[in-house]
């Protein structure tokens, strides 16, 4: 069967690409692996109308609008292989199954690589966080510790003093330079080069010297990458941002192969829930003028 659009990965950025191409009578298919990159946080923050709510219910409320409309098909499963065709694209699930589009949306978001700092892992989302805006005011103002991941992890150190007084962990993974020194004393954060042994509690750093942080929350700059290869089995250029990969794209979400756009965190280098649904949004009003006007 052969789609308007196909659009990989049913979150924020897909659903709201979907919205509009359903609004304007299109026929699409979602296809989603169920992962979303904020699942394991408990709430969400800055998104209007609604501040705080549960992630899986701003999702599940989305996912049931946009499914109201008649010509928005969905498929549960990992779309594995992509391909452009004489009139538009292919893609297969991980079960074999073969769906055709004349434009493709990539919407499947981007895996989070953490620091390999035993305890931390099982508190991303919960104790440890990587956006102050969206995880930032409900620390009350209290302690805050900030992991080095990268030499970006700068950024995170001086940014975060608008939410709680600072103690920046370097952990052996970069020296700052004397003028980033003088940045950080002049944010007043605190340094500590002590390597970390673990984290433990609901977000105390223990160092391999003994010596126990506790903290109001943590936050660290992870490594981002492209949670599947489909952009490079369709020859899609890249960008490298300073703490991942991202697909390239121009101002309406199209990639450089024409007829495939990419919007959400696969599509920009910083996301939040917000920006996604913008993106998306973008994405699908690219999506259909290119349909309406042929263009690429």
């Amino acid at each position: 069967m052969t789609f308007d659009v196909i659009v990989v990965g049913g979150s924020y950025a897909g659903l709201a690409a979907t919205m509009q191409l359903a609004r304007a009578r299109r026929r699409v298919l979602v296809i989603d692996e169920g992962q979303r990159r904020n699942r394991f946080a408990q709430s969400s923050h800055g998104f209007l109308t609604q501040d705080g709510a549960a992630p899986n219910e701003i999702a599940s409320r989305a996912r049931a609008e946009v499914m109201a409309y008649p010509t928005v098909e969905w498929k549960q499963g990992r779309v594995e292989k992509a391909a452009g065709t004489e009139t538009g694209f292919i893609v297969e699930t991980a079960g074999g199954e073969a769906y055709e589009a004349s434009r493709l949306i990539l919407a499947m978001g981007v895996v989070d690589d953490l620091p390999d700092i035993p305890g931390l892992k099982e508190r991303w989302g919960k104790g440890v966080f990587h956006c102050p805006y969206c995880h930032g005011y409900e620390l009350g103002g209290g302690s805050i510790g900030v992991l080095a991941s990268s030499p970006a992890s700068m950024h995170h150190a001086l940014l975060l003093p608008e939410w709680g007084k600072i103690t920046f962990f370097l952990n052996g993974i970069f020296a700052p330079s004397e003028e980033e020194l003088a940045q950080l004393k002049r944010r007043d954060v605190a340094i500590e080069t002590g390597l970390i042994e673990k984290i433990e509690g609901d977000a105390d750093v223990r160092l391999r010297d003994g010596r126990l942080f506790s903290f109001a929350g943590l936050f660290t700059a992870t490594i981002t990458r492209l949670s599947s290869t489909l952009a490079e089995q369709l020859g899609c250029e890249l960008d490298q941002g300073a703490v991942g990969t991202f697909i390239k794209t121009n101002s309406i979400k199209e990639t450089s192969v024409p007829g495939v756009f990419a919007c959400g965190d696969a599509g920009r280098p910083a996301g939040s829930l917000a920006l996604a649904v913008g993106d998306g949004t973008m994405a699908g009003l690219g999506v259909h003028r290119s349909l309406v006007f042929n263009e690429g």
